[in-house]
């Protein structure tokens, strides 16, 4: 399993993004595009040369995803039974997530203030039949990456 490193590709891209977060603004739909599309781009590089990939984002909406899943070069949209690229949910009640997220800022792991959570809650579409897995997000984190491994491979 290849964990691809995407940092020298979106640098520029996610210290502007980054910023606009730290101040409290919301990233919009233009904000988020060009950053997917690079992401779709590292991906199918790495399919098309026949590496897996693993790659850990924020696809809350989706047409988000639908532009990740084209990275897929068989993707046909609506056939995510076929596509090679899945999704996990971190499934979590709020309030933990929430506290997560607040301990990470306070030890300078994280650069979004807990209060752009909720905007990022409120955005997130979750459709059934996208086929989406959703793990319990509320256990240690070896255990979470166990029941991804057992729910995709």
């Amino acid at each position: 399993m290849l964990m691809i490193s995407i940092r020298n590709q979106t640098k520029k891209y996610i210290c502007n993004k980054t910023e606009k977060m730290k101040k409290g603004i919301p990233l919009s739909d233009e904000d988020r595009t060009p950053w997917l599309k690079v992401l779709q781009d590292v991906v199918k590089a790495n399919l098309v040369g026949g590496k897996p990939v693993i790659l850990g984002c924020s696809a809350l909406l989706k047409q988000y995803r639908e532009i990740l899943r084209s990275a897929d070069p068989n993707y046909r949209a609506g056939g995510y039974d076929r596509c090679v690229v899945k999704f996990v949910l971190l499934d979590v009640r709020v309030d933990l997530l929430m506290d997560r997220v607040q301990k990470r800022a306070a030890e300078g792991k994280h650069f979004m203030p807990v209060e752009l959570l909720q905007s990022q809650i409120d955005l997130l579409q979750v459709d059934d039949s996208e086929r989406i897995v959703k793990v319990d997000a509320s256990f240690s984190p070896e255990a979470i990456v166990d029941n991804i491994k057992r729910s995709i491979f």
